[in-house]
């Protein structure tokens, strides 16, 4: 009789114990939606590319504006594709409105413009909290697109057409 009140006595000292440890565990870790969003500090400044398109990016503690060449966001691009380019690192990680973004672009076209701000954008959110890399790398915003047009060849009537046979 003696024996059984020592083990339980035992069993319940290491249950207290447990017990305290995961609670000290819990305290150490923050609740997912107590997770602490670091503020901005200063400027983030990256360059994102694509085809022939260079964008050059600044991001700095504001509202959520988007100034690309000295436009709006929608003004510079009209199609709510190339818009939502240009915001999905920030929409994917929640700091939209947390970002004044000021974005210098020029060369190729509307799309790989759009790509190269994507790409720009993603690379500033990555030195603004390195945490975020994972979800960057993860949804593919930080892989640089190296696909650009081949160029023509001599003899050639474009990068690989050749002439027509003529058997006459």
């Amino acid at each position: 009789m003696t024996e059984d009140l020592a083990i339980a006595e035992k069993s319940e000292s290491t249950l207290e114990g447990s017990a305290a440890q995961a609670a000290e565990a819990q305290a150490l870790e923050p609740a997912p939606d107590q997770v602490q969003i670091p503020m901005p500090q200063g400027e983030y400044v990256a360059t994102g590319r694509r085809k022939t398109a260079v964008a050059r990016v600044r991001m700095r503690p504001g509202s959520g504006t988007i100034i690309i060449n000295g436009r709006p966001l929608q003004d510079y691009f009209p199609s709510l594709y190339h818009q939502l380019a240009v915001t999905k690192a920030l929409d994917l990680v929640g700091r939209r409105n947390l970002f004044d973004v000021i974005i210098r672009v020029d060369g190729g076209g509307l799309s790989g413009q759009a790509e190269a701000c994507t790409l720009g954008v993603a690379r500033a959110l990555k030195l603004y909290d390195p945490s975020l890399y994972h979800v960057l790398r993860g949804a593919g915003l930080l892989t640089r697109d190296a696909r650009k047009k081949e160029r023509k060849k001599y003899g050639l009537h474009g990068a690989r057409r050749g002439t027509q046979f003529s058997k006459r």
